[in-house]
């Protein structure tokens, strides 16, 4: 327990000289928004996940078997997007290759923008959820985890996806002192899965209230604190920068 605390306290605030920088905490925010967000397209937008792409390639092969309740389009459509966010978050990925803080910095800021059309387009909507609604947000939404998915494989720290548990959770079982291994990053691996877990708790009930547009809110200064804060942090070009 001991050790676990302890790793989840260099995460959260990561000693001097550590190779990763602020990276750590700033990749939990953009976890947190993951949770929310699928949170909002899964239950909102139609049984469709925006960040995790395994859920809708299972989708789609459900409903082409007549399974209630899901679109073949609309995991498609989702996947699609996400294919095009990820393609342009490798792109800059490439430009930005040598500067990993302004990597995060400009990815973030480009998804929040595209996160801030999102929420003014379910504002405007006002609750009626069109199919026009339902697809514009399905794709503004895929389009931005797929590029912060991108960036975040780029930048390589470990246990820090922000879009996907599945491996982490597996590292907590199959690496762990009962399963004989050395069970390293116990406390990051169990934030990770916690922070995810709580934005989806939030944005479930957001929108199970009624405030879909405000759960897409308050993503906005989420995603800003991450772009801001490793701007300033990089600046000068630390050691955690290069990749």
């Amino acid at each position: 327990m001991r050790a676990l605390l302890t790793d989840a306290y260099r995460t959260l605030v990561p000693p001097r000289g550590e190779r990763h920088g602020p990276l750590p905490p700033l990749l939990l925010v953009l976890t947190l928004v993951t949770g929310l967000t699928d949170a909002v397209s899964f239950l909102a937008l139609g049984r469709v996940f925006v960040a995790n792409m395994t859920g809708n390639v299972v989708f789609m092969g459900f409903s082409l078997v007549g399974a209630p309740g899901l679109s073949t389009l609309a995991s498609g459509a989702a996947v699609a997007a996400f294919l095009l966010g990820a393609l342009a978050g490798g792109r800059l990925s490439v430009r930005l290759a040598a500067h990993r803080g302004r990597l995060l910095s400009r990815a973030s800021a480009a998804q929040a923008v595209l996160f801030a059309v999102a929420a003014v387009v379910a504002a405007a909507a006002g609750g009626r959820m069109t199919t026009g609604v339902q697809y514009a947000l399905i794709v503004l939404l895929s389009l931005g985890m797929g590029l912060q998915n991108a960036v975040a494989r780029r930048l390589g720290v470990p246990d820090l996806t922000t879009t996907v548990l599945t491996l982490t959770l597996t590292g907590l079982a199959a690496d762990s002192t009962a399963a004989g291994g050395a069970a390293p990053r116990p406390g990051r691996r169990v934030l990770a899965v916690l922070v995810m877990f709580l934005g989806a708790l939030g944005g479930a009930r957001l929108v199970l209230d009624g405030r879909l547009a405000l759960a897409l809110a308050l993503t906005l200064p989420l995603l800003g604190c991450v772009a801001v804060l490793a701007h300033r942090f990089s600046a000068g070009g630390p050691a955690w920068t290069r990749p």
